[in-house]
């Protein structure tokens, strides 16, 4: 009874609640705006004396909250757009932008102009004419255009201390749309312009990073970048499966910090072939790798000379860490040499980190769990299994362009990666000769109970 009488008492407030929230739900996506899929932000940036000067565009579709004045076909009310257009440069821009002279913040900056622009406009394509678009009349009142096909163009200044200084910025555009890209240009008083490409939210970036910055930021790259590629760490880790310590693994880590140090720089330097076929067809080939040395410590139980074909295999993976720094080395400045050897310090680092994981594990598995030979052959045959099916996707891939048709200049540009080969092959089988005459050449000590 007392059941019927709270549910007679309740339903009807219940379900009026339920139909409201509906109701929201419904009304949800057609109250929401659009997102842009794309969006790109043009900005130059110059310090001149004790002002920095700032020049940005933005396309006006992605700030869908302005409330403009209509003439009668819907288009922009231009005599009543100049304080719209400050909200939106405001909110849009310059709440979503830090800039920072010596590690302080700026306070907020003074807009000494705003305008709207039709879509298809080119002012922004140097800094000269941008500056002479914003110092320029605006468009007509009579012109007819429409809020969403127009760009947002707005000069503002920053006081600063000295043009001298040290800028950084830090610019969250990414709620702009769903891939939005600043294209940032920035004018420094001894006359070098430096071009950034930040892509979303890209943290805060040095304007004119000094060898600190670059040095410290590079490290941290390389650092992170081997333990999120997890390629890399498979064949990490089957390079320490027969060995289980760190002495005899120094050699073979050496050769493959050497070798993937010389094609990462000179492919950093652009002297590594640009073809399409190129990316997909090392990266078949880092998956290759892994089979390999996976198979090798199946079938092979002494592996002897396993810092010869990871040298190699380092001239392979090298190209792969190339390309992690294609989108980054605009962040090095004028230290681009230091900024690659410092990524190479964060590989290494990241390297000697995942080997103080590995080399106990091992141990602690191969002493209490399974032996060695019977341990090493199952480890070795799931991560064969794993870059098998990695070769085969990553081969279709490649199977996809074009067989690349032998041409003299072809033939040519491959005339320096093949003599730098045979010098590095003669090189390696000199080594190998001193460390045989001398009995320094590192096999994996393998247990008594080898074979269990």
């Amino acid at each position: 009874m007392l059941f019927r009488i709270m549910r007679r008492q309740f339903s009807k407030p219940l379900a009026a609640l339920i139909l409201f929230g509906l109701s929201l739900f419904a009304a949800g996506p057609a109250l929401a705006h659009n997102i842009p899929v794309d969006a790109l932000v043009q900005a130059y940036m110059k310090p001149q004396g004790h002002v920095l000067q700032v020049l940005m565009r933005m396309p006006l579709k992605s700030y869908a909250d302005g409330d403009y004045y209509h003439n009668a076909d819907g288009s922009v009310d231009l005599a009543k757009a100049d304080g719209p257009l400050r909200t939106a440069a405001q909110v849009a821009l310059f709440e979503n932008l830090k800039v920072l002279e010596n590690g302080r913040q700026l306070p907020f900056p003074h807009i000494v102009a705003v305008r709207m622009s039709l879509d298809e406009d080119q002012s922004f394509a140097s800094y000269s004419q941008a500056l002479a678009h914003m110092k320029a009349p605006p468009l007509p009142e009579k012109t007819s255009i429409m809020w969403d096909q127009a760009k947002l163009d707005v000069l503002f200044e920053y006081p600063i201390q000295s043009e001298q200084s040290n800028f950084s910025i830090h610019a969250a555009f990414d709620r702009l749309a769903l891939h939005e890209t600043t294209a940032l240009q920035f004018m420094s008083p001894n006359g070098v312009t430096r071009a950034y490409a930040l892509a979303g939210d890209a943290g805060l970036v040095s304007m004119d990073p000094n060898w600190i910055n670059a040095a410290t930021r590079f490290v941290d790259m390389g650092f992170h970048h081997i333990l999120e590629g997890i390629d890399h760490l498979l064949f990490l880790f089957c390079l320490v499966i027969p060995f289980r310590r760190i002495r005899p693994l120094v050699p073979v880590i050496t050769a493959f910090t050497i070798a993937h140090s010389i094609t990462l720089i000179a492919s950093a330097y652009g002297y590594a072939p640009d073809a399409q076929w190129f990316p997909p067809l090392i990266e078949m080939l880092i998956a290759v790798s892994i089979v390999y040395m996976a198979l090798e410590n199946i079938v092979v139980l002494k592996p002897q000379h396993r810092w010869i074909i990871t040298f190699f295999f380092g001239l392979v993976h090298g190209f792969g860490f190339s390309w992690v720094l294609r989108d980054t080395l605009q962040f090095a400045g004028s230290h681009v040499l230091l900024s690659l050897l410092s990524f190479n310090v964060g590989v290494e680092l990241g390297q000697l980190f995942m080997l103080a994981l590995f080399v106990p594990a091992l141990n602690l598995l191969f002493r209490h769990v399974v032996g060695y030979r019977v341990g090493s052959i199952i480890l070795s045959a799931i991560v064969a299994h794993q870059a098998w099916h990695w070769m085969e996707d990553r081969w279709d891939a490649l199977s996809q362009f074009p067989v690349p048709s032998i041409t003299p200049e072809g033939i040519l540009s491959t005339i320096p990666w093949l003599m730098a080969l045979v010098v590095m092959g003669a090189a390696l089988w000199l080594v190998s000769l001193i460390a045989k005459r001398w009995g320094t050449e590192t096999a994996p000590e393998i247990p008594e109970h080898a074979a269990e």
